[in-house]
C-alpha cells in the first residue's frame, strides 16, 4: 500500500499537515510546523511543534504525530506515509531525532513529503534514513 499512494492522497496529507501547523506553539522561533501521518489502517493523525523556552524540551511536529498515533492506536501502529509542512516557506525535512522516532513505526518504503528550497520533495523513508530499519532492536 505504501508505494501505491497517489498524488491526491499526498495532497490530502499536505493539507492536513498545513492545518496542524496553524496550531503550532512556537512563540520563540515562530517556525510553525505540522505533520500528518497516514497509518497502515487508513487513519490519519496529525501533530504540530510545541516549543519550550528550554529549546531542548521542544517537541517537533513529527514526534508529536507519532506520539498521538501510538496513544490512539497502540504500540503496533504502522505508518504508511508522512507529510511535513511549515508556514514559514522554508526547507524543513525531518530532523535526525524525528527520523529516528519515525524509524520505529514507518514502513521503509513509505513516502515522506516535506518542503525543500524550491517546493516539496518526496522520498521513501529508507532514502531519508538509510539503514534506519537496521538500527531497531529485534
Amino acid at each position: 500500500m505504501t508505494k501505491e499512494l497517489k498524488e491526491p492522497q499526498l495532497d490530502e496529507l499536505l493539507a492536513l499537515a498545513r492545518k496542524a501547523a496553524e496550531n503550532s506553539y512556537s512563540p520563540y522561533s515562530e517556525f510553525r510546523v505540522g505533520a500528518a501521518l497516514r497509518l497502515a489502517n487508513g487513519e490519519i493523525v496529525t501533530g504540530t511543534n510545541v516549543e519550550n523556552v528550554s529549546y531542548g524540551l521542544t517537541i517537533c511536529a513529527e514526534r508529536a504525530a507519532v506520539a498521538r498515533a501510538v496513544s490512539q492506536f497502540g504500540p503496533k501502529v504502522r505508518i504508511a506515509a508522512a507529510a511535513i509542512v511549515n508556514l514559514n516557506g522554508q526547507a524543513s525535512p525531518p530532523c535526525g531525532a524525528c527520523r529516528q522516532v519515525l524509524a520505529e513505526f514507518i514502513d521503509p518504503g513509505a513516502p515522506v513529503i516535506f518542503p525543500v528550497a524550491n517546493g516539496t520533495r518526496t522520498m521513501t523513508f529508507s532514502e531519508l534514513l538509510p539503514l534506519g530499519s537496521e538500527m531497531k532492536l529485534k
